[in-house]
């Protein structure tokens, strides 16, 4: 019981509850810089809870679940209602809900196997940073607030952050083929990969 209610699940749990509350503002109120700025928050917790749990020693089975929960579906949330709003580049926002939705049902087809859940990279979490901070700054610049100052960084962070989605999104690929192979992912044999 006490594996479940630590600090870092309740971050994760309130970053979950916060999503909802994210499409209404988008979506109903019309509210694009509150929009924005939830974003970023739930994306600083995402930073917040992991450290917490390592810090606090309250690293669970639940967290390691809820922690990319929050993530992919705050990213996919974002992703689909700034599509949905006309805030978020459709070249920036197609591309990675494809790729959301393909290393999702990899993920999902690997559990369905028996083959345990994938390792979360380094490189993924380094993309996750970059775009945490590109899609809600395309939110800014299309509530045109500061939009000279943001829209430059967000693309810059947005290209970078969808290229190595792209590539990490592969690495999920090779961990899959090698887990279901019965290899251990990133084994000697594989391929190198970047992290």
């Amino acid at each position: 019981m006490s594996a479940v209610f630590t600090v870092p699940n309740l971050i994760s749990f309130v970053r979950l509850a916060a999503i909802p509350y994210f499409w209404w503002v988008t979506l109903v109120k019309d509210d694009i810089p509150l929009a924005a700025a939830l974003i970023f928050v739930i994306g600083t917790t995402d930073w917040v809870d992991g450290y917490l749990a390592r810090r606090l020693n309250q690293v669970s089975e639940l967290g390691k679940f809820l922690d990319p929960l929050a993530d992919r579906l705050m990213i996919g949330s974002a992703l689909l209602a700034g599509l949905i709003a006309d805030v978020v580049p459709w070249v920036i926002g197609v591309p990675l809900l494809v790729r959301e939705a393909l290393v999702g049902a990899g993920a999902a087809f690997l559990a369905s196997r028996g083959g345990g859940k994938l390792a979360v990279r380094y490189l993924g979490k380094l993309a996750t940073f970059l775009l945490y901070g590109a899609i809600p700054a395309f939110y800014l610049a299309a509530a045109d607030v500061g939009r000279d100052l943001v829209a430059p960084p967000a693309w810059s962070a947005g290209v970078l952050g969808l290229m190595l989605y792209y590539v990490v999104g592969w690495q999920y690929f090779s961990d899959i083929r090698r887990t279901l192979r019965g290899e251990p992912a990133g084994s000697v044999s594989s391929p190198p990969t970047i992290d």
